[in-house]
């Protein structure tokens, strides 16, 4: 089944971040973000495009400017997150041809995402959204609008995220944090994906 989660890799360095993604990628999470405050986060992003870029959609976290989606498209990432809905970053991605997912926590910063071409809605943070947050705009929103829940979304709450709407998560410190061995998070990896399996079957 194609699964509608996302690693975020927070923290990574280059020296671990090919381990972490096999235990990911073996486990059935098979997109991938390194956000850009990371140690770092370019090379790590070009260590995986290499090594995964034909079977993980890969890319970065915390993309705030398009100078930033430049570098990233130049190369071969194919993913940019943003913790903000900023139509700039947002069409810059499109035009690359780079799958979009803008951070948005109301209606408007929805619509302002969806108009300017976002694939994915990132209702973040989640722990403040909430399920029944989610719902609610769930209302208001077109017809096959992805939305996904990031911070405060993990395998104990998924199935209440579901029935609200959501279609998939990012998961960052529930996964991986800094100096987290790979066997690890390989293992958080594989429970995470069971659970996620349970829920949307």
């Amino acid at each position: 089944m194609s699964r509608t989660l996302i690693a975020i890799l927070r923290g990574v360095t280059p020296a671990d971040v090919l381990s972490i993604a096999d235990g990911l990628i073996a486990a059935g999470i098979t997109s991938i973000e390194v956000p850009l405050n990371s140690p770092d986060p370019f090379e790590s992003i070009g260590l995986l495009v290499d090594r995964f870029g034909d079977s993980a959609l890969i890319g970065a976290g915390t993309v705030l400017a398009p100078d930033q989606v430049a570098r990233l498209s130049d190369m071969g990432a194919r993913l940019v997150v943003s913790p903000d809905c900023n139509p700039e970053v947002i069409a810059a991605s499109k035009a690359a041809g780079m799958t979009s997912c803008p951070g948005v926590m109301t209606p408007t910063e929805c619509f302002t995402a969806l108009r300017a071409g976002a694939d994915v809605l990132k209702f973040f943070p989640g722990s403040l959204i909430g399920p029944d947050g989610l719902k609610a705009i769930r209302a208001v929103l077109p017809e096959g609008t992805q939305a996904y829940a990031v911070g405060g979304a993990g395998p104990s709450n998924f199935a209440d995220w579901h029935a609200a709407g959501a279609d998939g998560f990012g998961i960052g410190s529930a996964l991986y944090r800094p100096g987290d061995p790979a066997d690890e998070v390989a293992k958080r990896a594989k429970y995470l994906v069971a659970r996620y399996d349970e829920v949307f079957g």
